[in-house]
């Protein structure tokens, strides 16, 4: 999967996603569930920076990780124009090295799906586990079976806009409970009628709440709670899984 070109049309498309329904979820779970105060924070999978500029904005430490150099690029540029020191890094989340530890660790906007195996995973949260101080808090959140089963597959969304349009296909992947999306863009080159297309795959793969229950608990995290479409219960046409989660301490 690549990332280059799409990210810098990456924001303009998702100009509807309601980023600060993360950030409420996430300041009403710190609130209820941090027995001291939270200063360090990790946010994988960070993208353009919509989650991690805002929480900087907050008086957090912040460090942003993405796979993408150019998703960093775009970050790191609304880090300056915010005038928040953010600290970027160019890592797979599933291979995080040479870290300090924080208070706590984010992965939003369901990009642990877009790890391919349920190895990956795995060794995802692991590394959580280490780089996170003990009774630290880790969030996430994941596409529900049921999204990704009845909602994705064999659906076609279309956007038509003057600068970006897009059309993005969703077909059955490989393996149980994933999808590849075949996206085409069609971007107007600046001062002129003309649109340039690209294309992109991306592929993403889900579990049930009990997979990745189990593996949390087998890695020593203890589970706080687990909630359907940011704060309702989960139920079996939930679209969006969120996980609140605890490093045992000793």
């Amino acid at each position: 999967m690549s990332y280059g070109r799409f990210a810098y049309v990456y924001d303009r498309l998702m100009d509807d996603v309601p980023y600060h329904l993360w950030l409420q979820f996430l300041q009403t779970q710190m609130k209820k569930y941090s027995n001291r105060e939270m200063k360090t924070i990790l946010d994988l999978a960070c993208g353009t920076g919509e989650i991690s500029v805002p929480l900087a904005e907050h008086g957090y430490e912040v460090v942003g990780i993405d796979l993408s150099d150019d998703m960093l690029a775009v970050a790191n540029a609304k880090a300056q124009a915010a005038n928040q020191n953010i600290t970027f890094l160019q890592q797979d989340m599933s291979e995080l090295q040479g870290l300090g530890t924080f208070d706590m660790i984010v992965i939003f906007c369901d990009s642990l799906n877009y790890l391919p195996s349920s190895e990956d995973v795995i060794k995802t949260f692991k590394h959580i586990h280490t780089y996170l101080k003990e009774d630290g808090l880790f969030f996430f959140d994941v596409h529900s079976v049921y999204k990704m089963d009845e909602l994705f597959i064999d659906q076609t969304y279309a956007v038509t806009d003057e600068e970006v349009s897009y059309i993005w296909n969703c077909f059955p992947g490989e393996s149980e409970h994933s999808v590849e999306h075949e996206l085409s863009f069609f971007v107007r080159d600046e001062g002129t009628s003309l649109y340039e297309r690209f294309d992109e795959t991306h592929y993403q793969r889900t579990y049930d709440v009990y997979q990745y229950k189990t593996w949390l608990e087998e890695l020593g995290f203890e589970i706080l709670e687990i909630n359907g479409d940011f704060d309702q219960p989960v139920s079996e046409q939930s679209e969006r899984i969120f996980f609140s989660i605890k490093k045992k301490g000793r």
